[in-house]
């Protein structure tokens, strides 16, 4: 806990009024009363659309300039970020350094909690540090409750060092809010089960998390249209994904587009470019190469 600071006064502690029977409730009352709030955890997210464009804005600017998106966090928070982060290389074909997820404890925290990890914000410089972060990165602290020592102390070593930093909370606004450039700050209000912040907190984490990656990505020339052109065809689901992508795009038939889609080195972005320009593979990539990897500048 930080210094002087109860946490008993934020949102997330406070008890429920809407569920102070659950324990007696059945279970359709009970589930009505989790879908009821669960509803608010998506309207607390819309209320910050605003700041979570300029955190998009922020983001794809320093990854265009080579830098890295890392979330720090403890406990479920650091999870939704490793959750996060682990899912872009399949979906947008990005380097798994490009966005990175570390939780408290390490690995080990994913499946068993490491008690006192988050209570170390010596532990979330070190972790800064390990992570190489320099100017062109950004960094993503991640606190439902908004007091996690190991958050804050990822964010002042990174702003030390010259980072972009976000910090993603549930609660309201506090005087040791840590100082970052932006704040996205969803207010989820009290959980069903009270300081359950799983529940809708963690719900409206994982949206902002899934509009900051997504959003970035698109900014980066990883969709056309609203397909995950850069998609990696790692397995069969992929790979059947990327010959639809590769039909849609091109209006060529199914053996067509997987025969063009293996001469592109399962990349559907090279493998329409291909076919529209008429060209080879490595003039494909020159082409898409020149224009910052954006398949609607490469086909214009």
């Amino acid at each position: 806990m930080l210094v002087g600071m109860s946490r008993a006064h934020l949102l997330t502690e406070l008890r429920n009024p809407d569920s102070m029977t659950l324990d007696s409730m059945s279970i359709e009352q009970a589930v009505a009363v989790m879908n009821k709030h669960d509803a608010i955890a998506q309207q607390a997210v819309a209320a910050i659309a605003g700041d979570v464009a300029k955190a998009v804005e922020v983001t794809a600017a320093r990854l265009l300039k080579g830098g890295k998106l890392v979330y720090f966090g403890a406990g479920t928070s650091g999870r939704l970020g490793v959750l996060d982060a682990s899912e872009c290389p399949p979906t947008f074909r990005s380097d798994p350094s490009m966005v990175q997820g570390v939780i408290a404890g390490g690995k080990e925290a994913m499946f068993v909690a490491q008690e006192g990890a988050e209570d170390s914000a010596e532990g979330g410089a070190r972790d800064v540090d390990a992570r190489q972060i320099g100017a062109n990165d950004v960094v993503c602290g991640i606190a439902a409750g908004g007091t996690t020592l190991y958050v804050h102390g990822a964010l002042a070593r990174a702003r030390e060092l010259g980072a972009a930093t976000l910090f993603v909370t549930c609660v309201q606004p506090n005087p040791q809010d840590p100082p970052v450039d932006i704040i996205l700050r969803p207010q989820t209000g009290p959980e069903v089960l009270s300081g359950s912040t799983r529940l809708k907190a963690g719900t409206a984490t994982k949206l902002v998390l899934n509009q900051l990656t997504t959003l970035t990505m698109v900014r980066l020339g990883k969709c056309y249209e609203n397909l995950m052109v850069d998609l990696k065809a790692s397995n069969i689901k992929l790979r059947e994904r990327a010959t639809r992508m590769v039909m849609t795009l091109t209006d060529i038939d199914y053996e067509q587009a997987a025969a063009l889609l293996v001469e592109a080195q399962d990349h559907v972005k090279t493998a329409v470019v291909m076919h529209k320009l008429k060209v080879d593979l490595q003039a494909a990539r020159a082409r898409l190469d020149s224009v910052g990897g954006q398949l609607r500048k490469a086909i214009g």
